[in-house]
């Protein structure tokens, strides 16, 4: 059982919070499906929040964290250190390597990778563009966070939502398929567990104020996946209701728990559940972001009863190194044909990439040129809970062992802090089906497993040093 947290010697926690919009003011292309799309209209706004942190004792600093969810598919490579670089005259008293950026994984919000879709050349805001933007939009971000920190609190709860479920099929004949049909005969059940928990951070200023929270969900944010506009899916309703509560200036932070294998989608009971819904007059994004303001209430009449101002603030940083996912000669050969076939339609670009990225690295692999995929790992201990990223879209299966393991009261799993692709449980490799085959996936369940060892690792790391140890 986990003792709550002393620090050694008092420490005093400061706060800042800062909330942009990430959405260019020019049409541009959109992420998170095959075909090319060109968003012209906004529906909702594409946002960047960064939280920032630093414990002292007296002058003295302890440690630091910039936290940044973003309206993203992904993190791709490349753009926190492009962050990191704008940081480094402008916070000189901040150490850039503690920034760590996430994705909510919403599928209509800009491209961040050049070369990935066929894009018309003029008309629209391109990829290389839009990153510069990106880099400067989430440094002002950041700068307004660190500067305006102040002394302040922070408590933690637990709620919880039903907004996510497990969305592989599974078959009598042992194969397996995201979003697979489930009035089918041979249909044998939801392949995985599903985590439905409201992980809740919340940050108090010197007067009392509601300045900051950061929600923590099972869940990407792709109801409305297959839109033609920038949308920031449920996450802007969410903001908006907290924000009409608890104040217009309240910055939320939306992290994505372990879920590469959960998804907002309905997978069975569709017509009642749909029935229902019409009936609250709500449409499906409202009736998402109400049951998760829900559980942030739920754990928030927690939280607020148990603020913290003199917590251990730990923040460490790492590069682990995962195996890479095997790819076989036959699989290899399957793929070939597959890129051959749609290499001559520029509409097939961005799947026959996806098909090619998987036969280019077989044949680095049959010349002995494999390297392990190297990721960033941040731990973070804050009094009793614990914080810990991942590159991926990372099935709930890994989330569940590190929260089970960890030595946290409560433990966030943050995936998306990078461009990592999906990385599935061994269970879902051997069943098959998109996510979970080897174009689906740089990292097998091999590395999956590595993850969890090396996170873990680094989560005792940071309950056994002395500037965290209780006396």
């Amino acid at each position: 059982m986990t003792s709550p947290a002393r620090p050694l010697t008092a420490s005093e926690l400061h706060i800042g919070g800062a909330t942009i919009s990430i959405t260019p003011d020019e049409p541009v292309a959109i992420s998170g499906q095959f075909a090319t799309r060109i968003a012209r209209t906004v529906e909702s706004a594409a946002m960047a929040t960064a939280l920032a942190l630093e414990s002292r004792e007296g002058d003295k600093v302890l440690d630091q964290a910039i936290m940044v969810s973003c309206d993203l598919v992904l993190i791709n490579k490349g753009i926190p250190e492009k962050v990191r670089q704008r940081l480094k005259d402008r916070l000189p008293d901040f150490d850039a390597s503690k920034l760590v950026m996430n994705a909510t994984h919403t599928h209509t919000a800009p491209v961040t990778r050049e070369g990935l879709y066929e894009l018309p050349t003029e008309g629209i805001m391109q990829p290389k563009e839009y990153i510069e933007f990106l880099a400067d939009r989430v440094a002002d971000a950041a700068v307004n966070a660190w500067q305006t920190r102040r002394a302040g609190n922070v408590g933690w709860g637990l709620g919880h939502a039903v907004v996510a479920q497990n969305r592989r099929t599974t078959y009598a004949n042992g194969t397996a398929a995201m979003y697979g049909n489930t009035n089918n005969p041979n249909f044998r059940g939801i392949e995985g567990y599903e985590d439905h928990g409201v992980e809740v951070l919340c940050f108090w200023d010197d007067q009392e104020n509601l300045i900051a929270t950061a929600i923590n969900v099972a869940c990407p944010s792709q109801e409305v996946e297959s839109g033609m506009a920038v949308n920031a899916d449920f996450w802007h309703p969410v903001r908006e209701a907290l924000r009409e509560k608890y104040g217009k200036d309240l910055h939320v932070l939306a992290w994505t728990g372990a879920a590469g294998d959960q998804s907002p989608h309905l997978m069975y009971s569709k017509p009642a559940e749909e029935r229902m819904r019409k009936l609250r007059g709500l449409t499906r994004l409202e009736e998402l972001s109400q049951r998760i303001v829900a559980g942030w209430e739920e754990a928030y009449a927690g939280a607020s009863q148990e603020r913290h101002a003199d917590v251990p603030l730990v923040h460490k940083v790492k590069t682990i190194e995962l195996p890479e996912r095997i790819v076989t000669r036959e699989e290899a050969f399957a793929l070939q044909a597959k890129v051959s076939d749609l290499s001559t339609d520029p509409k097939q670009k961005r799947r026959m990439l996806w098909h090619q990225e998987a036969v280019d690295r077989f044949e680095r692999q049959q010349a002995g040129e494999s390297k392990p995929y190297k990721m960033e790992l941040h731990t973070i201990r804050l009094g009793d809970i614990a914080i810990a990223t991942n590159d991926f879209e990372l099935y709930t299966d890994y989330g569940i062992q590190m929260k089970a393991r960890s030595p946290a009261l409560q433990t966030f799993v943050i995936q998306l802090a990078g461009s990592g692709t999906y990385l599935p449980s061994e269970r879902a490799a051997r069943g098959g089906g998109y996510s979970a085959i080897v174009e689906s996936n740089e990292v097998g369940p091999e590395g999956g497993q590595v993850l969890v060892e090396q996170t873990i690792e680094s989560l005792n790391l940071l309950w056994a040093t002395p500037e965290s140890s209780a006396p």
